[in-house]
């Protein structure tokens, strides 16, 4: 049993007990000590561990933890908004005795006493939901700014999909669980507020453009999908496809792929070939990503014929490679390029509509672009980001 398993089993335990006895009784001290003494393993080998818990499934800093597939205290923490969990450090018995005090009053349903108090002190232990920043407890920023602006964080996503290219890159492996725990995080990061928030990456440099790119992809796929009445499990589906659309592209020379100026026709054929490598990576990785795969293959196909790669007899691409390509041709338009300034929204959705009926389902462009009209867009510089319920960060 891992130290991080050893961790999380003797934490649910304490939760557990405190559940059975009342404040000052004997076994409620004795669990929180043992939980303390796993955490105190665990930090000597990682001075900063980081726990996700998303619908049951627990993510150890970049890894999910399969041991414990069929914890209940997952589901629990993450229906109570403890969705992210991170200790540092030099933490003492004190703060993590609070903290199982203020956790066992959260998934009763009350707001712990001491969590404004904590908000005052510095604390070793922060939680709170996925992609949501503050000082000390992570949670307290919920209950200090109820009536202001709330910080998201987008940092951890894009590093967990920069090391997914770097895996299948330099591996040859696809790390499967960590791209659909991306996925549930920013469906998440969306669901912030009353109305939908779609949180999409400006890049800073173009290099970083994969990264934005696909991330980018994942949420607007996911929020066209959730616009047309799909179910929750294809919006994730669609949300992975996005993420993965583009994954052809690390068998791609970067010379060429970030080549500020027009490409060549031997480039642009060298470009072109992405979609299949993507295809093909996934299915040799992953065979049960059939949906992935063929988006990966089709999602620069038109709705008239043309696009690539060049198919021997003419078809319709899938309904979801059409969903993304929707989305993918409208991020690709309003990033900003070397050789031109990103697009406003009105203006590529205007070309998306002129498009329609010959690059694009008629129908999806009318929906995507009621879907954007209608939510909440954010614009979050990749070198800061962070994102502000309430205004832009």
């Amino acid at each position: 049993m891992s130290d991080p398993v050893k961790f999380l089993t003797t934490l649910g335990q304490a939760l557990a007990t405190m559940n059975l006895y009342a404040d000052g009784h004997p076994a409620r001290e004795r669990g929180g000590r043992t939980a303390f003494e796993h955490l105190e393993d665990l930090l000597t080998t990682d001075a900063g561990p980081r726990f996700t818990f998303l619908e049951g499934e627990i993510v150890y800093e970049n890894r999910v933890v399969r041991e414990l597939r069929d914890w209940d205290w997952a589901a629990k923490l993450s229906r109570a908004n403890i969705q992210r969990l991170e200790i540092l450090n030099g933490v003492t018995f004190e703060e993590f005795e609070r903290f199982l005090h203020d956790v066992s009053e959260r998934l009763a349903g009350v707001t712990p006493a001491t969590l404004f108090a904590r908000q005052q002190a510095p604390t070793h232990i922060r939680f709170g939901s996925v992609s949501m920043k503050g000082s000390g407890d992570l949670d307290a920023a919920t209950a200090d700014l109820a009536s202001g602006p709330i910080t998201y964080s987008l940092e951890e996503e894009i590093e967990a999909i920069r090391m997914i290219h770097e895996e299948v890159s330099v591996r040859g492996t696809l790390p499967l669980m960590e791209a659909e725990a991306v996925v549930r995080s920013l469906a998440l990061a969306m669901h912030t507020e009353s109305d939908m928030v779609l949180p999409l990456l400006e890049l800073k440099e173009f290099d970083q453009y994969t990264t934005t790119h696909c991330s980018n992809v994942a949420v607007l796929s996911m929020a066209l999908a959730e616009h047309l009445g799909l179910g929750s499990r294809e919006v994730r589906a669609l949300g992975v496809a996005g993420l993965l659309h583009d994954l052809g592209k690390v068998r791609i020379p970067k010379e060429v792929l970030t080549k500020p100026g027009r490409l060549t026709p031997e480039e642009r054929t060298i470009i072109e070939t992405h979609p299949v490598e993507g295809a093909k990576i996934i299915l040799a990785r992953e065979q049960h990503l059939d949906l992935a795969a063929v988006v990966a293959y089709e999602h620069h196909l038109m709705l008239d014929g043309r696009g690539y790669p060049r198919l021997h007899y003419a078809r319709p691409a899938h309904h979801a490679s059409q969903i993304v390509h929707v989305c993918d041709v409208f991020d690709a338009l309003c990033t900003h390029r070397p050789y031109r300034e990103a697009w406003a929204t009105e203006a590529a959705l205007a070309l998306l509509e002129e498009e329609s009926g010959t690059s694009f389902v008629p129908d999806l462009v009318e929906k995507f672009a009621a879907m954007l009209r209608s939510a909440s867009l954010h614009r979050i510089p990749l070198e800061n980001p962070t994102i502000r319920l309430g205004g832009v960060a």
